[in-house]
């Protein structure tokens, strides 16, 4: 099974709970003041750091991750119930990212834990809060402000201090296993490790770092050829780079051209990867055979890339030899690293438009009479001058935004049925 690193899933934070229309009913108070509630807030999305996960593999079977509604408020002042969040849980160096503008939303790695990606729609209030001295029996309440929705890419980068590349088949599982506690899969087949096997080497004494081998990167990894995109997005946090090669040339491979390949590589994904420190593992020295008149193939890569400040260590992953000297150089580059962690910055900010989503009521009085009212009404009066051509225009287009004229005609409204506004009167014609 190819191994999770990425995932497109749609999520939606909760709708907010509608106000309550109510009004109190008492003995020997006929007509009671508004009472409705309001209502309760939508949930939130959240997304939080599992370290028992190491794969977003649960994404590729639920792919649709919507919080609940709030509760509508109740008569009596009684507030609706605010509804659970949402619970989404991903492994440590996921990185959260707008689908359309790949733009980070977050990163969850570091101390980044916890995060609100979605936050629920706030509860309307109940028609308790908009009785005023010319309107006592307000028969309308605040909707609940909508959820916001969003389909995110969330991509696993793994979180290692130094990564093992190389092209497949020079020994990295065997390296691996060797060196830590990880146990990984060996075979010899082209493009072998699919899964970035992450293991703790232990040097005692409290030294130590976490190494990641990168599945085998090929030519062309870079412009997403075979698994390069997926692979490479692991490479991104760590800070030394291990370049193993097959000194032997087993499978008739240039141990120099292969150096040089798959730094074009990371350089072509992200150029700042090609500049972090690097050292060369020359692997299989076992099975290197002296042949008289030609140059050893580790002096070859010394005189290569020693003057370019990168150091080259013979080595046998098999029979352990040269492996010591290896990680203590590595562990030396790592303290003259700068310790902080790479965690991607923030780029994307979800809106949550600031509207007051105010109430209003359309209701049929009597056969040919309409009558529209509310806060969200009157305001929109106050600032709209109904005597111009503009200003009439403006006022269609609010009845058509709002829903009202669609509520007026689900109604039954008739051509030549009067709506008033107020102490305003209009005849309706379609």
């Amino acid at each position: 099974m190819l191994f999770a690193d990425s995932a497109r899933v749609f999520i939606k934070s909760g709708d907010g709970g509608n106000g309550h229309v109510s009004f109190r009913r008492e003995l020997y108070v006929p007509n009671g003041g508004p009472d409705g509630g309001d209502g309760g807030r939508g949930g939130d999305i959240i997304f939080v750091v599992d370290e028992g996960m190491n794969t977003l593999v649960t994404f590729r079977h639920t792919r649709k991750y919507v919080a609940k509604n709030g509760q509508e408020g109740g008569k009596r002042r009684c507030h609706g119930a605010d509804a659970d969040d949402l619970i989404v849980k991903v492994p440590p160096g996921t990185v959260i990212k707008e689908d359309t503008t790949g733009k980070v939303i977050a990163d969850m790695s570091g101390d980044n834990k916890r995060e609100i990606i979605l936050k629920g729609g706030r509860g309307g209030q109940g028609n308790m809060h908009y009785a005023t001295s010319t309107m006592q029996v307000p028969k309308y309440a605040q909707p609940g402000k909508p959820g916001r929705e969003l389909w995110v890419r969330l991509e696993l980068k793994v979180i290692a201090d130094v990564g093992l590349v190389g092209f497949p088949n020079v020994g990295k599982s065997t390296l691996l296993s060797r060196v830590t506690n990880a146990k990984p899969k060996i075979a010899n087949y082209h493009f072998t490790t699919l899964t970035p096997n992450l293991g703790v080497v232990d040097l005692g004494g409290g030294e130590g770092f976490v190494i990641a081998d990168i599945p085998g990167l090929i030519e062309g990894a870079s412009e997403g050829v075979g698994l390069g995109h997926a692979f490479l997005r692991h490479v991104e946090r760590t800070k030394v780079m291990i370049h193993m090669v097959d000194a032997a040339g087993v499978e008739g491979r240039n141990p120099i051209a292969d150096i040089y390949a798959i730094n074009k590589e990371l350089e072509a994904y992200d150029p700042t990867l090609a500049s972090r420190p690097q050292v060369i593992a020359a692997n299989k020295i076992d099975a290197i055979y002296e042949v008289e008149g030609e140059e050893n193939p580790i002096d070859k890569l010394k005189a290569e890339f020693e003057p370019k400040g990168i150091k080259v260590f013979p080595i046998s992953a098999v029979s352990g030899q040269g492996l010591k000297e290896l990680l203590y150089h590595v562990n030396t580059l790592l303290k003259d690293f700068d310790d902080k962690p790479v965690v991607f910055e923030k780029e994307y900010e979800v809106d949550y438009p600031d509207d007051e989503q105010l109430p209003y009521t359309v209701m049929k009085e009597k056969e040919g009479l309409y009558v529209v009212e509310g806060p969200r009404v009157e305001k929109m009066l106050g600032y709209t001058n109904l005597d111009s051509e503009k200003g009439f225009a403006f006022f269609q287009k609010f009845l058509k935004d709002t829903g009202i004229l669609q509520e007026l005609e689900d109604m039954g409204i008739s051509d030549g049925d009067t709506v008033r506004l107020y102490n305003l009167e209009f005849d309706y014609y379609k």
